[in-house]
């Protein structure tokens, strides 16, 4: 068995917004500083491999047919706004195709049995994408649609997606919210954008208590985001048994992202990756994670080797501080529907 799979394709670098919107933060440096980044080291057991692209059958796991059909004709015009956040180029369609089917092709590769861990590094990103709407720089939703194809391919019967990334992914929730298969747990600043993930909102239906939200405020720090992850998101994780865990990994909280305002650094990033590895590791499920937020490109970089590395269970530098301030009201909504 590989020590790691790392799925990522050359398309990926052609979704371009900048081209429409100067500027725009979700820009392809994104992956070639985490390229370049990658290269400094080296990744003995590692398989590094180009993601097919997702079929329409596979995008449609989570969308409707309309919403692709929506995005494959704009980009068929040329391109053009999706919502003010959300520009896309002729190439674009293509390229989130290749973030899709990365995500599928990573799922495939965990339940085979072919390695313990494996790094979507795609583009666009995926968790603000909802059954119906692109937003937030999304098109189409990756993580979701590996959870998909999970369960309704694959055998499984209940996934656990963890969301670090700073903000809540929305799309993620609207598509699991009256689910009980599907365990979906978010970490992430409050209030900020898109407005969605109050604590209150568990989940409806059958999928009430199923959904995990953890709102913390502007200038949390990663002490306190460690605190919610092993005292509220571990424990009713582990007594939801998942036989996969996927994480929708961004690192937009980190201090130094000028879209955020969190407070975390590299070795936070190291110690939530080694908790999640722990929690995989302890109910026997296989772990996957999908690159989603994270702008400034050179840290973002630096937190996806450390985090890769932690993942896989090189155990780096990762912080040992917990700060349980903000977890009473967490342990309180939460408790509700798991022993915590």
């Amino acid at each position: 068995m590989t020590a790691g799979v790392l799925f990522s394709h050359p398309a990926c670098l052609e979704h371009d917004p900048t081209l429409l919107a100067p500027g725009h933060p979700e820009a392809p440096g994104r992956l070639l500083a985490l390229e370049s980044e990658l290269r400094r080291r080296e990744w003995p057991g590692w398989d590094f491999r180009e993601a097919p692209p997702a079929g329409e059958e596979q995008l449609q796991l989570v969308h409707p047919a309309t919403h692709v059909r929506e995005i494959a004709e704009l980009c068929s015009r040329g391109g053009g706004a999706l919502d003010p956040d959300t520009p896309v180029v002729a190439e674009s369609f293509h390229a989130a195709r290749h973030a899709a089917g990365a995500a599928c092709a990573m799922a495939r590769s965990l339940l085979a049995g072919e390695a313990p861990f494996c790094f979507c590094a795609v583009r666009p990103p995926g968790h603000h994408a909802e059954p119906e709407r692109a937003m937030g720089f999304c098109l189409f939703n990756n993580v979701a649609i590996a959870a998909e194809l999970a369960i309704r391919e694959l055998g499984v019967r209940r996934v656990f997606i963890l969301d670090w990334d700073v903000h809540h992914g929305n799309g993620t929730a609207e598509a699991f919210r009256a689910r009980a298969d599907v365990l979906f747990a978010s970490i992430h600043q409050w209030p900020f954008y898109p407005g969605t993930g109050a604590l209150e909102d568990a989940g409806s239906g059958d999928g009430e208590g199923y959904t995990i939200n953890l709102p913390v405020p502007a200038g949390s720090t990663g002490p306190q985001w460690l605190a919610l992850l092993e005292r509220v998101v571990l424990p009713a994780a582990a007594a939801f048994a998942p036989e996969l865990v996927l994480v929708s990994a961004g690192f937009d909280a980190h201090a130094e992202d000028g879209l955020a305002n969190c407070g975390l650094q590299i070795g936070d990033y190291v110690e939530l990756a080694r908790l999640t590895r722990e929690l995989a590791r302890g109910v026997g499920a296989p772990l996957g994670a999908v690159l989603e937020g994270g702008y400034n490109q050179p840290v973002t970089a630096r937190c996806v080797s450390a985090t890769l590395a932690a993942f896989a269970g090189e155990d780096g530098a990762g912080s040992p501080a917990r700060d349980a301030s903000l977890t009473p009201a967490a342990v309180a909504q939460v408790g509700r529907y798991w022993t915590l």
